[in-house]
């Protein structure tokens, strides 16, 4: 079997990084993508793959342009494409949201559900014109494509979105051999999570802060959705900490 292709968005840091390793050890060659240059390179570092192995193409998700020089770029040295994963994102700050400035706003929407979809537009090119036909596409939702914390309308009515993103791309895809699925992650341990439990430590005290699971856990479902063939779709799969409040709202 040839070896699948896969790139992955926000691969400089945290879920991103992560999967890219698991997925290199699953035996994928892989293009990574993020703002950060030598982030990127630092995660291409850390899996010490040969370098026909690994693309590092840095690229503001929020630039079409830019993602379209991506996947041309992917295009011409790989050939094809197998699997996106749909990763970038960030969060605005936790203010009241009347206080929530439009840059703000806007900034999180653009990064995590226009950027989500200029990649997953090229995706979708590139899937349905290759041979053999088809893909897979793995968005990064959340918990909060489900329930909200306070404080957080911007970056809840993106993951919201994404949700339904998510149900159009997989209904849109099907014909073309091409799957899409969700996964909705709970307190994954990674910089991000870190910072936001330090703050609830120091603002509403110990008795706070939530459980948290390895990020790797994240990584081996990433990489069992990549696995499945393509006949087979996983629309929506939550990875989370048992004993966060979710379930229940607590």
């Amino acid at each position: 079997m040839a070896r699948r292709i896969g790139l992955i968005t926000g691969a400089g840091s945290g879920i991103g990084r992560v999967s890219a390793l698991a997925l290199w050890e699953a035996g994928y060659s892989l293009a990574l993508a993020g703002r950060r240059e030598e982030a990127l390179r630092e995660t291409a570092a850390m899996a010490k793959v040969s370098d026909d192995r690994a693309l590092v193409f840095p690229t503001d998700v929020t630039d079409r342009s830019a993602v379209a020089a991506l996947f041309a770029a992917v295009k011409s040295r790989f050939g094809r494409l197998d699997l996106l994963f749909n990763n970038a994102g960030m969060n605005a700050p936790a203010i009241p949201l009347e206080d929530l400035a439009e840059d703000q706003w806007k900034r999180v929407i653009d990064v995590n559900l226009t950027g989500a979809f200029w990649c997953l537009q090229e995706a979708f090119r590139m899937m349905k014109a290759q041979e053999p036909q088809g893909g897979r596409i793995i968005n990064n939702g959340s918990i909060s494509a489900h329930v909200p914390r306070t404080h957080s309308v911007a970056y809840t009515a993106s993951k919201h979105a994404m949700s339904g993103l998510t149900k159009s791309t997989a209904l849109d895809g099907r014909a073309h051999h091409i799957a899409c699925g969700q996964i909705d992650i709970g307190n994954a341990r990674t910089e991000m999570s870190e910072r936001m439990q330090n703050k609830l430590e120091r603002t509403k005290g110990a008795a706070a802060v939530e459980p948290q699971i390895d990020a790797r856990h994240v990584a081996d479902a990433v990489v069992y959705m990549a696995n499945l063939p393509v006949t087979v779709n996983v629309p929506f799969i939550t990875v989370m900490a048992n004993g966060m409040p979710y379930i229940g709202r607590g």
